[in-house]
């Protein structure tokens, strides 16, 4: 019993650990946007021979094929070869439409997004310079500052309850997991206290607030899953969507809540099971005298 008891709480302080240094680290979310930027720098640079006049092709009209492949589109290779040229038109225009955003490669987490240090050479000159901050607050309140400007109405309302819906998903993720260290901490002092007592009932009480805590972080980390998800599919797709040459995925300080996670659950078995292996004391009855004649 104390060896589980022990082995509980030693675990419980890991669990403990691992959440703080996920709580004060910026490594929850990492993208990659270095080949993104290097393939628009090529986009760009493809022509520049003189005399060479670029033109959109979102501002052209629709055409029809040429009157050469009509002539010769009763071959059976005339359909896909036309077919084959309009899709190269269309990737093309896509890969315009993403290069006029600039995507930076950064890192988020509960506090704060910034950028990675080495990872563009032209960004970090501007952070050299005082022009832009290599780390942005993350808010968690409503401003209408972040909305776009000159926007349709109904792009605009959609934009607003989605900022809504963000916001009450990134208020979830930092409460739970704030609600998850704390239940954790206090069940780790009753378990401590418990142990230095010989009390079942607080080693039980402490697995069960283990075992609380890990729920409030289960729910903590599904939250900001569910956040990042939504952030990506949120519309419309040319503003928040991110091309497919980004990489982006979870950081170190992700894993190191859910190994916090696996702690705090595991910690939370094993006190609750260590006082069942307590083998009971005898108790002696002390019998009182009974009254007998007036005399005890």
């Amino acid at each position: 019993m104390k060896i589980l008891t022990g082995t509980g709480l030693f675990l419980a302080l890991c669990a403990l650990g691992l959440l703080a240094m996920a709580i004060c680290t910026d490594y929850w979310y990492e993208t990659d946007a270095r080949r993104h930027r290097e393939r628009c720098k090529n986009y760009a640079n493809k022509r520049n021979d003189p005399g060479y006049i670029y033109i959109s092709s979102h501002n052209l009209p629709l055409q029809m094929p040429p009157k050469s492949l009509e002539r010769e589109g009763n071959g059976p290779d005339a359909a896909p070869l036309f077919r084959r040229k309009r899709h190269f038109l269309a990737a093309a225009s896509a890969m315009e439409s993403h290069c006029s955003r600039q995507f930076n490669s950064t890192i988020s987490g509960l506090w704060r997004k910034c950028h990675r240090e080495g990872f563009d050479l032209e960004t970090e000159d501007l952070i050299y310079k005082g022009i832009i901050q290599r780390c942005t607050p993350v808010k968690y309140h409503y401003s209408s500052s972040i909305l776009p400007r000159n926007l349709p109405i109904n792009i605009t309302k959609t934009i607003r309850q989605d900022e809504w819906h963000a916001l009450h998903l990134r208020r979830m993720t930092a409460g739970f997991v704030g609600m998850a260290v704390s239940i954790i901490l206090f069940g780790w002092i009753i378990g401590v206290l418990g142990c230095c007592q010989q009390h079942d009932l607080m080693q039980y009480v402490a697995g069960l607030l283990f075992l609380m805590g890990g729920t409030c972080c289960i729910i903590s980390l599904c939250t900001c899953v569910a956040g990042i998800n939504f952030e990506l599919s949120r519309y419309p797709r040319y503003m928040y969507g991110l091309p497919e040459d980004i990489s982006h995925g979870y950081g170190w300080s992700m894993f190191c809540a859910w190994g916090g996670l696996g702690l705090t659950l595991l910690a939370g078995f094993l006190c609750t099971l260590a006082p069942s292996l307590s083998t009971p004391t005898a108790r002696t009855t002390i019998h009182k005298p009974r009254q007998e004649n007036g005399t005890v």
